[in-house]
C-alpha cells in the first residue's frame, strides 16, 4: 500500500499533534503561503515557535524541495520534513543539518508508524522580512502603531510597512508579534486544531 499525502496528514494530527489540539496558545495552519507565494509549507504550527512541517510522500517528487527549503529557512524557527522510505536519502542530502526528518514507515496492514532520523533544532538564520510577511496588511499597520512606528506609513503598500517592521524591530520581537499576529485570526481557530 502506498503512503499518501492524506496518510501522513492523518498520523500528524492525530497522533504527533494529539498535545496541540486542544491547546488555546497553538493554532494549526494548512498550506500557509510564504514569502508571497514563493511556497506553502503543508502544516505550520504556530505556539511559542513557528514549526513548519513538510511532507513528501511516495507518490510526490522531490523537484520544488530545494526551492522550497530556501524559503523555509528564511521563515520558520524549525522545520520538520515527514517523508517515505523512497526518498529519504535524498531528503537527507538537500535539507540543512537543523531541519528535522521523520520517515514514514508501513507498521502492519494499512496502519503507518513514524520513525524519527533527526530531531528539528532552531533556526539560527531567520529572515526578518520574509517572517513579516506572515501578517495581513491590517496586523502590520497595527503593529506599526504600537510601536509609535506609524509617521507616514499609514497609506503605503504593505512592502513598505513590512520593510519599516523588519528595519525597526528586533528578530525576537518580531518573531513573537507574527506569533501573536497568527494566533489571534479568528477564522483560523474554525480548522482542524
Amino acid at each position: 500500500m502506498t503512503v499518501c499525502d492524506k496518510d501522513i496528514r492523518s498520523i500528524l494530527y492525530n497522533e504527533y499533534f494529539q498535545d496541540f489540539r486542544n491547546d488555546p496558545d497553538t493554532v494549526i495552519v494548512d498550506e500557509l503561503e510564504l514569502c508571497l507565494g514563493e511556497a506553502r509549507i503543508d502544516i505550520a504550527v504556530i505556539n511559542g515557535a513557528i514549526h513548519g512541517y513538510e511532507i513528501k510522500s511516495e507518490r510526490d517528487t522531490l523537484k520544488r524541495l530545494l526551492a522550497q527549503r530556501d524559503v523555509y529557512n528564511k521563515v520558520f524557527d524549525t522545520v520538520t520534513i515527514i517523508t517515505s522510505k523512497n526518498h529519504i536519502d535524498k531528503v537527507l542530502e538537500i535539507v540543512p543539518s537543523w531541519w528535522g526528518v521523520i520517515q514514514v514507515e508501513k507498521k502492519s496492514g494499512k496502519n503507518f508508524g513514524l520513525n524519527f532520523i533527526r530531531q528539528a533544532m532552531p533556526n539560527k538564520d531567520v529572515d526578518p522580512f520574509a517572517l513579516v510577511q506572515l501578517l495581513w496588511r491590517n496586523e502590520a499597520l497595527n503593529l506599526l502603531k504600537k510601536y509609535g512606528l506609524q509617521k507616514g506609513y499609514l497609506s503605503k503598500p504593505r512592502s513598505e510597512i513590512w520593510a519599516k517592521l523588519a528595519a525597526s524591530l528586533s528578530l525576537d520581537k518580531l518573531r513573537y508579534e507574527v506569533r501573536e499576529a497568527i494566533k489571534g485570526r479568528k477564522k483560523w481557530r474554525d480548522g482542524r486544531q
